[in-house]
């Protein structure tokens, strides 16, 4: 038996049937226990109906049988993981390479996450090879390897053809095939091969190929229309782009002639006037230099005063009481006159 416990915090009265309670109606049993309550004595009648100040626990029991029927349904509502489908032409090595096909084969691949199908035609014939569960398991565990890694490394050989690795699809009797290709792994040369019966239904498993490769173009078809036009998009927008930086490259540099005619004609003009306020600058200083040279020339020029400057020195010249009386004599009334008004005159000057 396994029991379901979980709690409901009540604040109301719990009312209504248990299908609109949320729990399943066709339980075997249902408990309504009050928590945190004391045991009702033996002559208290027990009550159905909970308290709404406290909170309760609903226990439902169920058959393991039950339980093991809700685990299914669960595993069923879990989405499976959506299979993965391949198709590659692989040059091979053929017995006769003068047989149908000339050496190569498509093979369709259906990878799953524990298993995988292949299906493989050359043109002419078809056979398939379904590798369940078990099988990968135990080719996963020869080449100590998880399923996981095993099928990765299928689907990267039988998704593209590698260049260093050689296909061959060779006869194993009785009309089956054996598909192998060789890989390395630490240094060893190794081969996958796995057994290929032939096709129930040989016309449909080829038509399928090539329904399924028809697919695939049209897809890579329509995928190419939708690339060359997103790409024929981008190239008009980098156009657009470009013819804008172009624009704007243009608008930047007339701005920046414009700016700097424009700053240059300031400049200039300020050089101007800097210029005629030095000339005045210099005129006035010029100007005041002249009035104090001519006054500083006037007072070099000026001669200094002395006492015995107004002496005539004509008076010195005078013969002495002891020279020749001659000389004396001889001066004329008009000489001593202007001798005397020029010593008047020079008093006045000196006043």
């Amino acid at each position: 038996m396994f029991v379901f416990c979980f709690e409901k915090m009540a604040t109301k009265n719990v009312s209504g049937s248990p299908r609109q309670l949320g729990l399943n109606s066709r339980a075997s049993m249902l408990c309504i226990k009050p928590k945190n309550t004391q045991h009702p004595s033996r002559h208290t009648k027990r009550s159905t109906q909970p308290s709404p100040a406290h909170g309760y626990s609903f226990r439902r029991h169920c058959s393991s049988r039950r339980l093991l029927t809700l685990f299914r349904t669960a595993a069923m509502a879990t989405p499976a993981a959506a299979p993965r489908h391949s198709c590659a032409k692989l040059s091979v090595a053929v017995e006769d390479p003068k047989a149908a096909g000339g050496g190569a084969i498509f093979v369709k691949a259906t990878w799953l996450p524990t298993r995988f199908s292949l299906a493989v035609t050359d043109g002419a014939g078809a056979w398939v090879a379904d590798a369940s569960e078990a099988e990968v398991r135990l080719r996963a565990e020869q080449w100590d390897q998880p399923v996981s890694d095993y099928l990765s490394l299928a689907e990267r050989y039988l998704a593209f053809q590698q260049p260093s690795s050689t296909y061959s699809f060779h006869d194993a009797g009785k009309g089956n095939r054996r598909l192998s290709w060789t890989f390395e792994r630490q240094g060893t040369k190794l081969e996958w091969r796995w057994k290929l019966q032939p096709a129930p239904q040989t016309q449909q498993t080829i038509a399928e190929v090539l329904d399924f490769l028809m697919d695939a173009n049209i897809r890579l078809s329509e995928e190419v229309v939708r690339k060359t036009q997103s790409f024929d998009k981008l190239k008009e927008e980098a156009d657009k782009c470009l013819q804008q930086s172009e624009r704007f490259n243009n608008e930047k540099a007339e701005f920046e002639e414009a700016t700097f005619t424009k700053f240059v004609a300031v400049i200039n003009s300020k050089k101007a006037k800097l210029r005629q306020l030095k000339d005045k600058f210099s005129a006035l200083e010029s100007s005041d230099k002249a009035p104090k040279e001519d006054e500083e020339n006037s007072t070099d020029r000026t001669e200094p005063f002395e006492e015995g400057s107004d002496k005539d020195p004509s008076i010195n010249d005078e013969p002495s009481e002891t020279g020749s009386g001659n000389l004396h004599s001889s001066s004329s009334p008009e000489k001593t006159a202007a001798t005397s008004r020029g010593r008047r005159g020079r008093k006045r000057t000196r006043k």
